[in-house]
């Protein structure tokens, strides 16, 4: 599988990472399936969170299903969302950082973590100290490059400012959401993600779902998947009349031209440089083989500008 660079980190990585947020609510047999399927397939990138499978419960089953197999992955991991109720684990504060990240390490039997993200802003906490304990943490070698997620452009901006002025380590990677059919990250974070020589690593890919050809307009929403255990509140966001009206143009596109639409949303990211690989999460290892065969369609320039023509929202 090809392998792009995690900014300007020198890390590299397969274009197509592992989501492993369904961990620790899988059964743990599951759950290694999916592993052993994504590292035959090339994946390289793994992509969890301390607070995934009910807190904890996602990097546990990593550490344990990973083993002797560590090595060959690039393991990435985040801090910052509530780890109990107590409202102290959680945040960007120096000493919170280190025992998280400590905590990390143990649940997934580690002695480094390759990508560390701030899984939120702390608006809280002077980003001057949350870049100096991140700073630490890579001087001592448990952690080799940082990251951030859902943080917005101007705050972005300001911890790189941060990082040059005192000559800290620095973000080089920003997750947030982007899909054919939310791209409202290209307005502000994505110049500012350039400026930097960043990449943007996109969760919710296939939008929920929307964009993998499991749901029909009108039709009952399947058993089993994403929308039938949020519920209608969410699905509803999703399920307007305007994403059916896009949806429908991006099915005949990729049809035409022998692909699904899950191929067209994996392969119309993946046609942005500054994007390095597409997180998707798993369940069953069919899932994991649709999404690394959709990482060899390379669209055409004229591709993507089509693409974006229909993909592209009244304002």
């Amino acid at each position: 599988m090809e392998k792009r660079k995690l900014g300007d980190s020198g890390i590299e990585v397969s274009v197509i990472g592992l989501g492993c947020n369904n961990f620790g609510a899988l059964p743990l047999d599951a759950s290694r399936r999916v592993v052993d399927r994504a590292i035959d397939a090339g994946i390289t990138l793994f992509d969890t969170a301390d607070v995934y499978g009910n807190r904890g419960g996602s990097e546990t089953q990593l550490g344990e299903i990973l083993g002797a197999r560590r090595n060959q992955i690039v393991l990435a991991t985040k801090f910052g969302m509530p780890m109990d109720d107590s409202g102290t684990k959680t945040g960007a504060k120096a000493a919170y950082i280190k025992e998280a990240c400590e905590a990390s390490l143990k649940r997934l039997k580690t002695d480094r973590i390759d990508l560390y993200q701030q899984h939120r802003p702390d608006t809280d906490t002077p980003i001057e100290e949350t870049l100096r304990a991140l700073t630490d943490l890579v001087k001592e070698g448990k952690v080799r490059a940082i990251g951030c997620s859902n943080m917005p452009a101007d705050q972005l901006a300001a911890a790189h400012e941060t990082s040059r002025k005192h000559k800290l380590a620095h973000y080089v990677t920003a997750q947030d959401h982007y899909s054919l059919l939310v791209r409202n990250i290209e307005t502000a974070l994505v110049p500012e993600v350039q400026k930097q020589h960043m990449g943007v690593l996109p969760y919710f890919p296939l939008a929920s779902g929307l964009l993998s050809g499991k749901y029909e307009k009108g039709k009952d929403i399947p058993e089993g998947t994403r929308f039938a255990r949020t519920g209608r509140r969410f699905s509803d966001a999703y399920m307007t009349e305007e994403n059916w009206a896009i949806v429908e143009k991006l099915t005949a596109f990729a049809k035409a031209r022998g692909h699904t639409i899950l191929d067209l949303a994996f392969a119309w990211l993946l046609a942005h440089p500054w994007l390095p690989s597409v997180i998707a999460g798993a369940t069953r290892p069919e899932q994991i083989d649709q999404n690394a065969a959709a990482a060899s369609w390379k669209l055409t320039a004229d591709e993507v500008a089509e693409v974006n023509r229909i993909s592209q929202k009244a304002a």
